[in-house]
C-alpha cells in the first residue's frame, strides 16, 4: 500500500441508529474500493466489521470498527460505529479523530431519537454532516417523509443532492441534481448506467438543482456574485461552495443508497473523494497547552491512541491517529502520560478483522499497532524532544448501575481482570470496588450495555457471574445540636486507661459560623474556640472540629486521638451503618490522668461521646439525588411524566427542542433502578435521558422508617 499524505486522506465517522445499515454500507464501500473481494452480510455473520462473538450472537454492533478504502487516488478512513445509545463510546471516540460524519437515515423509520442524539454530538465536536438515506429498496421506505422530518429536526441546511425515482421493493434508480443525471442499476447493483433525466422528472430535478445551487452559492461571496450574474453555477463551482458549506456546518447534503443492493454507493464515494475535506483542510488539533499542531509530514512524530481492543490471535491492539510527522515500523516513541518508552514494532492499516501490514503512516492517517507495554486509550506518544499532549476523550456519565458477583468465590480475581480489560476497551464501562457498599458496582449506558458485558464474561472468559441489586450509598447526618460526655476507664494492673471527653455537635452548613454558646436543659455552655480543623470527607461533605478546651483540661497532644475516634464513628452511622457527613464538633471539656491517660483512651472516649451525641441530635438519612433530563416524543409525554412522579421525582421544568419535549427533574438514585429499560418500554425506544449527581437530600419519613427496618433485619441475619 502506498503512503498517503495529509492532502490525500479523509477521515469519516459512519453514524446512524441501530438498523440504519451502517455495517452493510461499510461492506459495500470496502468492496467498491477493492479492499475485499466479496460483500459479506450480517445474517451469515461474514462482514469484516461486527466480527466479535457477541456481535455474531446478538446480531448488532457492540464495538466500533476502524476501516479504510482507496478511492480516486485518495485514502478514505472511516469508523463504523454502533447505533445503540448503550454503545455510544464508539461514536464519541470516532468524532474525536475523524473530520466528517456520514449519518445514515433509515427511510422506513425516519429521523429516530438515536439520529437526534448522534447529531447533537456532531454539533458538540463541530463536524460536517452528510445524510445518507438508506433502505430505499424496502417496501415501507418513505423518502419524502424522512426528508421532511430531517428538515424539521436539523433545519433548512438539509439540502437534497439525490432523490429516488422509485422508492420501494423495485428501487433501482435515482436522480442526482448535482450532476443532473439519472443513475440506474441492474438487480446486482454495483456500477450504474448513467442516463439523462427523464422528462417526467425534469421539473422536479430542476427545482432541486436550483435549491442546491443557491445553498452552494451562499457559502462564498464570489460564488454568490457569479450566481447573481449568471443565475447558476457550473459543477466545479458548486463543489467549491458545497465543501465550504460542509466545513462551516452550513449545509447538510442528502445522498441516497440501497446499501444491501450496492446501489448509489459508488456515486456517494465519488462525492466523498471529491468534496469531503481532507485532514489538511480542517482546523488544527490543539494540545493541552493550547498549542496548535500542524497536520504535516514535516512535523515532529506524534500519535494519539484513541482505542484499545483485545483481538483474537493478536492480543492487545492500539488504534491511533498520527497527529504530526510520520511514524515508521520499529520507531521508538515516548509515552507522555506515563513517561515510558514504547516501540512501534508493527504497523497496520485495518479494515475490520482484516489487517494490512505497512511500514509508514503520515500525519492525519489512522492505523494500529500491537503489544505496547504500558500505553492505553487517551495516551499521547511522541518522538524524543516533542512535548505534545492531547486532551483525552471525554465520555458521558453512566445511566445504569448494577452489582456483579462471581458464582464461584475463587473467580474473584479473574473477574476483576476481565472487568479491567473491558473498561480499557470501553471507557463508558466503569467498575467500582465499593468498600462502603461491600459490592463490585458496574456502571454503564444501559441494561443492554451491561447484559452484553455479562455475556462476554460468561462466554469469552468462562466466568459464571450474577447481577445483584446495587445498594444505595446513603449518608447520615444530624438536624439539631446535641451534647454528650463519655469517660473511658480501664484498670487491669499496672498502667491503666483513662480519658474523659465532653463535646457538643451540630449540623454544619457551608460558610456557617459556630455559635458562641449552646443551651441544653436550661444550662448554657460557652465555647472558646482555640483551634479549628476542617476535614473534607472522602465520601463527601465535611467534619469541622473545634478545640474549645480551656484551662488545660485535656492536653492538646490528645486532640488528634479524639478526632480519630470521631472519624472512625463517622464511617459507621448509627441508623444504617452509612457514612456520616456535615457535622460540627466542639470539644469543650474533659479530664485526664497523669499516668493512665494515653491516645487509645481519648480515641475511645471521643468515639463514644460522639456516638451518644449523634443519637440525640435527631439523626436523618440522606440519599443521593440526581439531575435527570429526558427527551421524549410529545405523544409519550404524559406516560413519562406519570412514571417519573411515581419515582418521587421533583419536576423542575419542561421545554421543547427540535420535535421533542424535554423534562428536567431531580430524582433519588434509589428510584432510578432500571429506568433506562422502563423508559425504552414506555416510549418504544424513542426517548433519551441523561443523569448527573446533584446532591444529598433527607429521605422522607416513611422511606427512613423502611430503611431502618431493613437495616435491623440485615443485622439480625448477619
Amino acid at each position: 500500500m502506498k503512503v498517503y499524505q495529509a492532502n490525500q486522506i479523509k477521515n469519516i465517522a459512519l453514524l446512524g441508529s441501530s438498523g440504519s445499515g451502517k455495517t452493510t454500507l461499510a461492506e459495500a464501500m470496502l468492496f467498491e474500493g477493492g479492499v475485499i473481494g466479496r460483500r459479506g452480510d450480517i445474517e451469515s455473520k461474514s462482514t469484516v466489521s461486527d466480527y466479535h462473538r457477541v456481535e455474531h450472537e446478538y446480531g448488532y454492533s457492540v464495538f466500533s470498527s476502524v476501516m479504510y478504502t482507496e478511492w480516486l487516488d485518495k485514502k478514505l478512513n472511516f469508523i463504523d460505529c454502533p447505533g445503540s445509545d448503550d454503545f455510544i463510546t464508539g461514536a464519541i471516540t470516532s468524532l474525536n479523530v475523524t473530520d466528517t460524519a456520514l449519518m445514515l437515515l433509515n427511510t422506513t423509520q425516519g429521523v429516530e431519537v438515536g439520529t437526534q442524539n448522534l447529531f447533537r454530538y456532531t454539533e458538540q465536536y463541530n463536524k460536517p454532516v452528510i445524510f445518507v438515506a438508506n433502505h430505499l429498496d424496502h417496501e415501507k421506505a418513505n423518502f419524502d417523509q424522512t426528508i421532511d422530518q430531517a428538515k424539521d429536526s436539523f433545519g433548512s441546511k438539509v439540502v437534497i443532492v439525490q432523490y429516488p425515482v422509485n422508492v420501494g421493493a423495485g428501487f433501482n434508480a435515482l436522480v442526482d441534481v448535482l450532476k443532473m443525471k439519472m443513475y440506474q442499476w441492474g438487480p446486482d447493483g454495483g456500477k450504474p448506467e448513467i442516463l439523462d433525466i427523464p422528462a417526467e422528472e425534469k421539473e422536479k430535478a430542476d427545482e432541486l438543482h436550483n435549491l442546491l445551487v443557491e445553498a452552494a452559492a451562499e457559502n462564498d461571496e464570489d460564488l454568490m456574485e457569479l450566481f447573481f450574474d449568471k443565475g447558476t453555477l457550473d459543477e466545479d463551482q458548486m463543489r467549491t461552495g458545497i465543501k465550504k458549506g460542509l466545513i462551516a456546518r452550513d449545509l447538510y447534503p442528502v445522498f441516497c443508497v440501497s446499501a444491501l443492493k450496492d446501489m448509489g454507493v459508488r456515486r456517494m464515494m465519488e462525492f466523498l473523494g471529491n468534496i469531503v475535506p481532507f485532514v489538511s483542510e480542517m482546523p488544527k488539533p490543539i494540545t493541552k497547552d493550547a498549542e496548535e499542531v500542524t497536520c504535516s509530514a514535516d512535523g515532529a512524530p506524534s500519535i494519539f491512541v484513541f482505542k484499545t481492543s483485545i483481538e483474537p490471535h493478536l492480543g492487545e491492539v492500539s488504534f491511533f491517529k498520527v497527529m504530526s510527522g510520520s511514524v515508521k515500523e520499529g520507531m521508538d516513541l515516548v509515552n507522555m502520560t506515563k513517561d515510558s518508552k514504547e516501540r512501534l514494532s508493527q504497523l497496520y492499516c485495518v479494515a475490520g478483522n482484516t489487517r494490512t501490514k505497512i511500514t509508514e503512516l503520515v500525519a492525519g492517517d489512522i492505523g494500529a499497532t500491537v503489544k505496547l507495554k504500558e500505553t492505553k486509550t487517551n495516551d499521547t506518544l511522541n518522538d524524543k524532544g516533542c512535548n505534545y499532549i492531547f486532551e483525552p476523550i471525554h465520555y458521558p456519565d453512566h445511566k445504569f448501575r448494577t452489582a456483579i458477583v462471581p458464582v464461584e468465590e475463587h473467580d474473584d480475581e479473574k473477574l476483576g481482570e476481565a472487568l479491567q480489560r473491558m473498561h480499557e476497551e470501553d471507557p463508558t464501562l466503569v467498575v467500582e470496588y465499593s468498600k462502603e457498599l461491600k459490592q463490585i458496582i458496574v456502571y454503564g449506558q444501559g441494561e443492554f450495555h451491561l447484559n452484553t458485558m455479562k455475556w462476554r464474561i460468561e462466554h469469552n472468559d468462562k466466568i459464571d457471574v450474577e447481577f445483584e441489586r446495587p445498594k444505595i450509598p446513603y449518608r447520615e447526618t444530624i438536624t439539631k445540636a446535641s451534647r454528650a460526655d463519655y469517660r473511658h476507664k480501664k484498670q487491669s494492673g499496672g498502667s491503666g486507661q483513662f480519658g474523659e471527653v465532653h463535646m457538643v455537635i451540630e449540623p454544619y452548613e457551608e460558610g456557617s459560623e459556630p455559635p458562641a454558646s449552646y443551651r441544653f436543659d436550661g444550662q448554657e455552655f460557652k465555647m472558646n474556640i482555640r483551634g479549628t480543623e476542617e476535614v473534607k470527607l472522602p465520601w463527601g461533605g465535611k467534619l469541622i472540629f473545634h478545640n474549645c478546651i480551656v484551662g488545660g483540661a485535656i492536653d492538646t497532644r490528645f486532640l488528634p486521638a479524639i478526632l480519630k475516634g470521631i472519624m472512625e464513628k463517622m464511617e459507621e452511622g448509627p441508623l444504617t451503618g452509612s457514612y456520616a457527613r456535615d457535622i460540627r464538633v466542639c470539644v469543650y471539656d474533659g479530664k485526664m490522668h497523669a499516668v493512665d491517660s494515653n491516645e487509645i483512651s481519648f480515641k475511645l472516649a471521643g468515639r463514644n461521646a460522639f456516638s451518644a451525641a449523634f443519637k440525640n441530635a435527631a439523626p436523618k438519612i440522606l440519599e443521593p439525588v440526581y439531575d435527570v433530563e429526558v427527551k421524549v416524543p410529545s405523544d409519550r409525554m404524559g406516560d413519562v411524566m406519570s412514571d417519573l412522579q411515581g419515582r418521587r421525582a421533583l419536576i423542575e421544568g419542561m421545554s421543547s427542542e427540535k420535535g421533542f419535549e424535554v423534562i428536567k427533574a431531580k430524582v433519588p438514585l434509589k428510584e432510578m433502578d432500571k429506568y433506562s429499560t422502563s423508559l425504552s418500554s414506555i416510549t418504544g425506544g424513542r426517548a433519551h435521558f441523561s443523569l448527573k449527581f446533584a446532591k444529598y437530600d433527607i429521605v422522607p419519613h416513611d422511606v427512613q422508617g423502611q430503611l431502618l427496618k431493613d437495616y435491623e433485619k440485615e443485622l439480625a441475619e448477619a
